[in-house]
């Protein structure tokens, strides 16, 4: 029986059950087997195999063949630049590239062996399952700081992960979830594709995310959503306008946000018109999950919940020093252990070891913990941690505010050099109303008024959008005066 997908062994019951489906295209858990499996046999052998990720059945299929080949499949985005996804090759050396049969490869990829994906197939019996320790996918990280660097991912890693989530969230066979995520990342590819699969359950992935879609999918069955703020927002927007899709988030057993943090007014919008809460949980590529607000908890806004079975995590000071209070206001950087941890960053000893300190993962991450343990990430140490007038401020609690003023639809909060107080709270909005923004002293006073005087803007900047990357994210460092 398979280690990772249980649903796929010969002697599973069920396996007329749907798996996947892509739009009008489904596969049964008989039919993934055999296509997977022919598939897996195929590559068997292979040092590491390459996946160019589009959002269809091909990468699914793709992904979960290597998986039962015991070969470590390397997510390739397909909307990579040219010079980031030959470093990405350089540095992987797959021997294999594993594509779409329609899909269009770029330069880097033309020289390795091509085997094109097949929805169809036969297998009579799985290879071996490899050790639990052995690499299942090699997932590069964003590359803010310099080149990706692939964080290797043990078999051990996405079956804790998904485990400690069947644990938090209920998850069950029974479950059918529906989502529009990109598939070459964690979010998408392990918690949306292998979650529902080694829990025998079903996932209906759109393709391209809309509000229709979504209620279309949730109001023929589905159980669970999937999705980063973004698309929660764009959810949160169309509810006054669209019976059908309030009727689908009302019903809906689990709304999962995660990539980013959810906005308050984007939580209380959906909650008022569904009674819905969305749960926030909190993960990394190189850990998998950590944290998630849990079914049978508070969903509470703002945070996202406890650690997960398995997780051990505390806060940190700058030198090292564990933060024991639990009072919601002493900030630190978050640090974690366990076995949803990656191995290690592929050919680079240097920065894996200076990723841990002795077997404890730092994150970057910043937080405060509750007295009940609810986590609340304040935002990363790089770029949300502010240092005003001898004050720690996280920028994720002045963004909120902001977001709660009516002439504000997005707003990020970043820190500048600044002579007198070391640096200063910086705001750049989107404005609701481009033609009659509001004032920078009236949103001064709004963040002054709700949380403290220090954590008041003291600049504002008005951008007509904000740069964000695929999953949502803001990317703060490309925001400066």
């Amino acid at each position: 029986m398979s280690f990772l997908f249980p649903a796929l062994a010969a002697t599973a019951a069920g396996t007329d059950r749907v798996a996947l489906r892509f739009g009008e295209r489904s596969l049964t858990y008989g039919q993934l087997r055999g296509a997977a499996g022919a598939l897996a046999l195929r590559i068997g052998g292979a040092g590491r195999v390459a996946l160019w990720a589009t959002p269809t059945m091909e990468t699914a299929v793709g992904v979960v063949a290597g998986l039962l080949a015991g070969v470590p499949v390397v997510p390739l985005n397909p909307k990579t630049g040219e010079r980031e996804l030959a470093h990405i090759v350089a540095d992987s050396a797959p021997t294999v590239v594993l594509a779409g049969p329609g899909d269009e490869l770029p330069a880097a990829l033309r020289a390795l062996e091509r085997i094109d994906i097949t929805a169809s197939g036969s297998a009579g019996e799985l290879p071996p399952e490899a050790a639990a320790g052995f690499p299942a996918l090699i997932v590069y990280t964003s590359g803010t700081t310099g080149p990706p660097k692939g964080a290797v991912l043990p078999r051990r890693a996405v079956a804790t992960t998904l485990d400690a989530l069947e644990d938090a969230w209920q998850w069950s066979r029974d479950d059918i979830l529906v989502h529009a995520l990109p598939l070459f990342h964690v979010h998408g590819l392990i918690l949306g594709i292998l979650g529902p699969l080694r829990r025998g359950g079903e996932v209906r992935h759109l393709g391209r995310f809309t509000p229709q879609g979504v209620a279309r999918e949730l109001n023929s069955g589905g159980t669970m959503l999937f999705g980063v703020p973004t698309m929660y927002h764009r959810l949160a927007e169309a509810l006054d306008r669209d019976a059908e899709l309030t009727k689908a988030l009302a019903g809906a057993r689990l709304l999962v946000s995660g990539s980013a943090a959810l906005p308050l007014p984007d939580h209380e919008r959906i909650a008022a018109a569904t009674g819905r809460r969305v749960v926030e949980r909190y993960g990394m590529t190189e850990t998998l999950m950590n944290t998630s607000v849990r079914v049978d908890g508070e969903a509470r806004a703002g945070t996202v919940g406890v650690p997960l079975p398995g997780v051990s995590l505390r806060l940190v000071e700058e030198d090292g020093t564990e933060i024991a209070a639990r009072d919601g206001e002493t900030i630190g950087e978050i640090q974690v252990r366990g076995d949803n941890l990656f191995t290690e960053y592929l050919n680079r000893p240097d920065a894996t070891a200076a990723a841990f300190d002795g077997d404890w993962f730092r994150t970057g991450d910043m937080a405060v913990r509750e007295p009940d343990g609810y986590v609340r990430i304040v935002g990363r140490k790089a770029t949300d941690l502010i240092k005003s007038g001898g004050y720690k401020i996280g920028a994720g609690e002045i963004e909120n505010v902001l977001l709660d003023h009516p002439a504000v639809r997005e707003a990020a909060v970043t820190g500048e050099p600044d002579a007198d107080l070391g640096e200063r709270v910086v705001a750049w909005i989107v404005a609701a109303d481009p033609q009659t923004p509001p004032s920078a002293e009236e949103l001064a006073d709004h963040v002054a008024a709700q949380l403290a005087p220090h954590k008041r803007p003291r600049a504002v900047r008005f951008l007509d959008a904000l740069p964000r990357n695929d999953m949502g994210k803001i990317m703060k460092r490309s925001l400066h005066g």
